[in-house]
């Protein structure tokens, strides 16, 4: 299978769970493709001043690759300044943000799969 960057959906979400500005996420597969094991994979970008607020995952992980830029995460309360390469994991029933600070966009990979 082969799935076309054109074919992606684009979602535009402001203040994603009460985060700052709009997020853009562009979506590589729909929920059938995570074969009941997940149920994000895509791509998450960031403008300057954009941010995810703080939330728990409940029954999910998600795991974030920084692929461009250097976004600020806060794991669980503490605030770690991330570069591109890093992996950033928030584990089920714990909580996490993400925040641009910087003027540069930030590109991550995410995928939230099932606990």
């Amino acid at each position: 299978m082969v799935i076309k960057s054109a074919d992606c959906k684009i979602e535009n979400r402001e203040n994603m769970r009460g985060g700052d500005g709009t997020v853009r996420i562009t979506n590589f597969t729909g929920k059938e493709e995570l074969l009941g094991k997940g149920r994000l994979f895509a791509r998450i970008t960031l403008e300057p001043g954009c941010s995810i607020g703080e939330h728990v995952h409940e029954g999910d992980s998600e795991i974030f690759v920084v692929e461009k830029g250097c976004p600020t995460y806060n794991d669980g309360g503490v605030t770690v300044e991330a570069k591109p390469g890093d992996v950033l994991i928030c584990p089920a029933e714990t909580s996490h943000s993400i925040k641009n600070n910087t003027d540069e966009t930030v590109d991550v990979i995410a995928l939230i799969i099932y606990a």
